[in-house]
Parts: structure tokens; C-alpha cells; sequence
């Protein structure tokens, strides 16, 4: 997850390890602990999810997602942090329920990818969170912060940060509710560019709603400096899709720094550790309580001897 990064004037600056071979001083992600602290905590993010370890939660409906399907009043501004791209919004699309303690405002969204491979037709993936193991080609990001807070800075310090992760695959046909931001990368490659894109509702560059029944929910943390913990994770079943040009845009479009021939190239963090933490699942069936699924065992085993007599 894309998160404006913490000052610290004296001490060299974060990098992921593509940028290593162009920038030798700037901490990688396993040092990144001696500049922030909180990396090296016992909760991190991103995780890899083993499937068959996870635990339903019966108390994990689906969640509500309110103003979605709305555009926001305002323009979106698209800009190149010099890690991710990210889109700023306006905080009046919302989600709660789903287990979540409070309603949070959606702020920010921004995508995590890998790298063009050494075919012109391929993609090397490059998602931050795995599933058993397997990495996606991209992942997508939106931040949501409670509604009493001003601003994520503040949100992160208390607690208050919510992230949807949705994984995106390769797909056959172009996802035409993309092409407004896609087509303003060449605007935003360098850092500290910035480019005003018409608002489109988030509800359209996301799966449909009937299908965001079925995730994974975890707390951990940021995935980028400061990586301050307590952010709860959400992390959807059913991808998105783009095309396969469609997702080679971003690295071959975007620089990590300004002026530089380097492409912004996968720009994820290694998983971390579990730790104690468990993973918990939500799933239709998680809309038929225990206790309900106890009165139906009679029937059905009454249907069952029924059909072998």
C-alpha cells in the first residue's frame, strides 16, 4: 500500500530493489527497519495466504459500499509518487459492515506491478500479497480512513486505516473502465508530476458487487515506510482484468525518479512473516450462521436416506 513517506532528512532514502543498481545508497526493503522502525514489527503487510491454513469467519458479511456507484463532484488528480502512481480522491464513496468497526472514507488508490520480461508479449508479475504462493501480475489498492480523521497521517497514528486489495490478472479483452488512467501515465511518469482525470465511479474498476462476498480479511500494516501497523486488510477472491497491454503501460510508462532512464519497475514488497496472526475467510456461507446450520443437518440428512432407500 502507497503511503506518503515519513521525513527523515538524515538517513538515505527507501527504495525497492530495482532501484538498487541505479541508486546503491538508498535502503532497500530489508533495511528499511533502520529508518522506520515500525518495519520491523511482528504484524507486517503484504502476506502471503495459504489457503488451507485460513479460518472462516462466520461474523465476516459482505461488506457495504456506499457512493461507489457515484462519480465524485470533483476531478480526480492522478500523480507519481516515485514508488506508485496514485489517484487522490475526495472521500465521499465509503465502505462498512463486513466486520469492520467504523465507516471509512475512500482517500487514495494506487496499483503495485512487476516488469516487462524479455519477451515484448510478456509480463513478470508483481503483486505485493501472494496466494499460496503465486503472485499476480498486478494489485490494486484502495485506501479508506475513518471518517473523524483528516488525512491518513493522522489515521495511520490511531488506527484508523481500512485497505481494499483486489489482485489483477491478464485477461483476453481491454477493460475500457481503465483507459482514463491509463492513458494519463505518459503524463505522470516522473515524480511530482500530477495530471487532472475526469472521475469515474469506483463501483466500475472493481469486480461486481455480487461477487465481493468471498475475501480475506488479516490486520497488518502498511507496505511501504512509515509501515505503521493496525490497518486492517481485505483482500478480495475475485480479480480484476486488464489486458496484457493494458498492465505493460504502467512500467513502461513510469520512472522512479526524475530525469532518470530507470522505469518504475516492481515496485512490491516482499511478503513478511505471519507470525502469530491468523488469516480468516469470508464466504457465502458465512450468511447462514452455525446455529442455523445445525437445524438444516436433519433435513438434509432425512433427503439423503430418502435417496438411497
Amino acid at each position: 500500500m502507497q503511503f506518503p513517506k515519513r521525513l527523515f532528512l538524515s538517513l538515505a532514502e527507501w527504495c525497492y530493489p530495482s532501484q538498487q543498481c541505479h541508486e546503491p545508497g538508498c535502503k532497500e526493503p530489508r533495511k528499511w527497519m533502520e529508518a522506520y522502525s515500525d518495519c520491523g514489527g511482528e504484524n507486517q503487510s503484504p502476506i502471503n495466504i495459504v489457503t488451507n491454513k485460513v479460518e472462516i469467519d462466520w461474523n465476516l458479511k459482505p461488506l457495504e459500499f456506499l457512493a461507489y456507484q457515484d462519480k465524485q463532484k470533483t476531478n480526480w488528480t492522478i500523480s507519481n509518487t516515485g514508488h506508485s502512481v496514485k489517484v487522490t480522491l475526495d472521500g465521499s464513496a465509503k465502505i462498512k459492515s463486513g466486520g469492520l468497526p467504523d465507516q471509512y472514507k475512500a482517500v487514495q488508490f494506487h496499483f503495485h506491478w512487476g516488469r516487462v520480461a524479455n519477451s515484448i508479449l510478456g509480463i513478470e508479475p508483481g503483486s505485493e500479497h501472494t496466494v499460496d504462493g503465486e503472485r499476480y501480475p498486478m494489485e490494486l489498492h484502495i485506501v479508506h480512513i475513518k471518517e473523524q480523521y483528516a488525512n491518513t497521517s493522522e489515521a495511520a497514528s490511531k488506527g484508523g486505516i481500512a485497505v481494499l486489495g483486489f489482485f489483477i490478472e491478464i485477461g483476453d479483452e481491454e477493460n475500457k473502465n481503465y483507459n482514463s488512467i491509463i492513458s494519463k501515465l505518459k503524463e505522470v511518469s516522473s515524480p511530482e508530476n500530477a495530471e487532472v482525470v475526469a472521475p469515474s465511479p469506483l463501483l466500475s474498476l472493481i469486480p461486481p458487487t455480487e461477487y465481493l462476498d468471498k475475501y480475506y480479511r488479516y490486520h497488518g500494516s502498511l507496505t511501504t515506510p512509515s509501515c505503521s501497523e493496525n490497518v486492517i486488510w481485505t483482500l478480495f477472491e475475485q480479480s480484476i482484468k486488464l489486458s496484457l497491454e493494458q498492465v505493460r503501460q504502467f512500467p513502461l510508462n513510469l520512472h522512479f525518479k526524475k530525469n532518470s532512464s530507470l522505469l518504475m519497475e516492481d515496485n512490491f514488497r516482499p511478503v513478511q512473516p505471519l507470525g502469530k496472526r491468523t488469516v480468516y475467510k469470508s464466504d457465502a456461507m458465512a450468511l447462514v450462521s452455525p446455529a442455523k446450520t445445525l437445524l438444516l443437518l436433519p433435513a438434509a440428512t432425512y433427503l439423503l436416506l430418502s435417496f438411497t432407500q
